[in-house]
């Protein structure tokens, strides 16, 4: 394991890293402006988190803070007694609110620390049932944050038992401590200046974006153990990475942690197989050993080790959900890679290799996609969805070609790591 993510530094105490860490979240995730609105939701065992953003959401001059929390038990007991026609209902009348607060400036600030395995015993025909519904009710929010209308952010608090399931063999309280010092290495606020740092790590992740506009690639050609896939980007795509400019105005940073660069693929020009290289852990159920294969965009096979049922169900969301909204390029070697810990997290294991995305499309990452209808970015190649999964598709044994519009492949990453330019 690194050294950053199993000794965290001697100066600064428990309460002084989350103290770092809210002022992270506020700074540079959301680059909050004076007399902003935040609406935040967290689990419960994030309130000391939730707090110290508080706190330093009213420093920067935040008008209003809106937290609502969330409790997994709580969800856990309507698939355990909940009635069997009541699984298709959702509080549409919440997300209609939430939608209307950021159409009125609002920030979002997601805190993020779920039981990867919470609904893992539960009948995949209501957990589909029940996203699908939710997905529906929430679609009116997500078009305006995956359409940047306003500044955003996710980060992540250590919870008991998403702790347990990165650490097994530990008690409950040293396994929610090296979860801690995980996410505090990761999210770099153990680091001496952790704002500085963050601008450092824009910088290095934007200029990568830059090299790949300038390219201009026509698809990308992913090749590995059991991995033979063609992504053909979106006409007019661009890439992003780092912080980047909301339409409000407002500089933020989406994810932290983030080591990613990333587009929007063709949803019509996608082939071949591809294998996940992690699991991924989707809405309290744990999707294992992922292979697929695409025809013209399309998923048409798939399996699964261990969550089949429910990856199933996913891909029968919608049309658009058997089709790619999104593909990132990360380095094998990448801080949370070489961490060795499987985070059971999608914020942080997408983060470790590169990886695709089921589902919605982000009209970001398409030249002048801000200002574009559906219809217009569908006819760029953005696919539409109402969901939007990574899943991890790198690793050190994974290379990738950037396919010039006149089919010479020119190698982008060998062993899953960046070639040298």
């Amino acid at each position: 394991m690194n050294e950053q993510f199993r000794n965290p530094s001697e100066a600064a105490s428990h309460a002084e890293r989350l103290d770092r860490l809210a002022e992270v979240a506020v700074r540079v995730g959301l680059g909050l402006k004076p007399g902003q609105e935040v609406v935040m939701t967290a689990p419960l065992e994030a309130v000391a988190l939730a707090r110290r953003i508080t706190e330093h959401a009213y420093k920067a001059g935040a008008s209003l803070v809106t937290t609502l929390f969330s409790d997994e038990q709580a969800a856990l007991m309507r698939f355990r007694y909940g009635h069997e026609d009541t699984f298709d209902t959702a509080s549409a009348w919440l997300y209609e609110g939430m939608a209307t607060a950021f159409k009125n400036g609002a920030a979002r600030l997601a805190i993020v620390g779920e039981d990867p395995s919470l609904l893992a015993q539960q009948d995949p025909e209501k957990v589909s049932r029940a996203n699908r519904a939710r997905s529906k009710a929430y679609m009116p929010a997500l078009n305006l944050i995956a359409g940047f209308d306003t500044n955003w952010t996710i980060v992540s608090a250590a919870t008991p038992a998403w702790a347990k399931a990165v650490f097994p063999n530990d008690p409950e309280d040293v396994a929610v401590a090296k979860l801690w010092n995980a996410i505090f290495a990761a999210s770099r606020v153990d680091t001496p200046d952790p704002i500085g740092a963050w601008q450092e790590h824009n910088a290095s992740l934007q200029a990568r974006t830059r090299m790949l506009n300038a390219k201009s690639y026509a698809a990308l050609h992913f090749r590995g153990p059991g991995t033979d896939l063609r992504v053909g980007l979106a006409d007019g795509h661009e890439w992003n990475g780092g912080s980047t400019k909301a339409k409000n105005g407002v500089v933020c940073n989406a994810n932290i942690p983030t080591e990613e660069v990333f587009t929007t693929p063709h949803k019509d020009r996608v082939d071949g197989t591809v294998t996940s290289t992690k699991p991924l852990s989707y809405q309290g159920t744990l999707i294992q050993d992922i292979q697929v294969r695409f025809e013209g965009g399309k998923i048409v096979e798939s399996k699964a080790r261990t969550g089949e049922a429910v990856l199933g169900k996913v891909l029968e969301t919608d049309e658009g959900a058997r089709r790619l909204g999104e593909v990132a390029l990360v380095p094998n070697s990448s801080p949370i890679s070489r961490s060795g810990l499987l985070f059971l997290n999608t914020l942080f294991d997408e983060n470790a290799s590169s990886h695709i995305a089921l589902g919605q499309a982000y009209s970001k990452c398409i030249k002048d996609g801000g200002s574009m209808s559906e219809d217009e970015l569908a006819a760029r190649g953005a696919n539409r969805s109402l969901i939007h999964i990574d899943w991890m598709i790198g690793s050190g044994q994974v290379d990738v070609d950037g396919i010039t519009a006149d089919g010479r492949a020119e190698p982008l990453m060998r062993g899953g790591e960046w070639v040298t330019e």
